[in-house]
């Protein structure tokens, strides 16, 4: 059966990475936090105890884009065990949504319980600037063929698993105080996935913002639908690199989005160590 298949290919690289960290650590974090764009310096603010390509896992897609490393890092930041995803898998890279979020269910399968996603993303909010950062409350993910079709991998969840709150109310409440005592500047909003790899049309952006999306990108969602899935508590937080489609006054480019990752890189790692301290 392919969920027998996919099943087994999770529990091989939860294996391998489980066999690694024991010569190293007598635990396996329960905290796990992907390096979007700009987090990458976060890597060096942790004290490393091993790295593991993801070449090395068993089922791990390859990485493509720039910025985006590609191990899994263990160590530990701000006095706790973490796991680090440095660099993350894209639909438009060519992965299937089941590739893409492969690592959810080898993370979940290692117990890991708290999964917080950061993302580079266009802004639509009116008062929004380069370099600004988002703390997610939802999502809209009509762009996105579900993670879940297929048979339903019983053993993480239930068929039809409610998304009411798929990121954690604590979660994103302790991200605004976290703000608040660095007196770093953030918006709360709604995040829109799309598939890329090209940028969303002014026309599409406008539609979003009749939805009353505050950002949207290429990643995340996927991902947080399946941590939603495993019953993982997510939190997650986009950096605003570029201003959406008809709202810059500039064609977009990857070269801004790296830039203005670059410039927010200092408010988004200290975002997320406070964070951690106070998960």
């Amino acid at each position: 059966m392919i969920e027998n298949d996919y099943l087994d290919r999770i529990e091989l690289a939860a294996k391998y990475i489980s066999n690694v960290c024991s010569n190293f650590a007598s635990i396996i974090p329960s905290i796990c936090i992907v390096l979007g764009s700009g987090l990458a310096p976060l890597a060096s603010m942790c004290e490393v105890v091993t790295s593991i390509p993801y070449s090395d896992i068993p089922g791990f897609p390859q990485v493509t884009v720039p910025g985006h490393e590609g191990r899994l890092i263990l160590g530990k930041l701000s006095g706790k065990d973490v796991f680090l995803m440095s660099g993350r898998f894209h639909y438009y890279e060519g992965n299937d949504y089941k590739a893409c979020t492969f690592y959810v269910r080898v993370l979940a399968s290692l117990g890991v319980s708290s999964l917080f996603l950061t993302n580079a993303a266009g802004g639509l909010l009116k008062d929004m600037e380069p370099a600004d950062l988002m703390v997610i409350s939802d999502h809209l993910s009509f762009n996105c063929d579900s993670p879940l079709r297929g048979e339903n991998l019983s053993k993480f969840g239930p068929r039809f698993p409610d998304q009411t709150n798929v990121y954690d109310k604590d979660y994103v409440k302790l991200l605004h105080e976290c703000a608040q005592e660095l007196s770093i500047r953030v918006h709360n909003g709604v995040y829109s996935y799309s598939k890329g790899p090209q940028y969303e049309t002014p026309a599409e952006i406008y539609a979003l913002k009749q939805l009353g999306v505050g950002a949207v990108g290429m990643s995340t969602v996927p991902e947080a639908i399946v941590a939603s899935h495993c019953g993982m508590k997510v939190a997650a937080v986009s950096c605003i690199t570029n201003l959406a489609a008809g709202i810059s006054l500039n064609p977009i480019s990857h070269n801004e989005v790296l830039e203005n990752a670059s410039k927010a890189s200092s408010n988004s790692c200290a975002l997320v160590k406070k964070f951690i301290e106070r998960i």
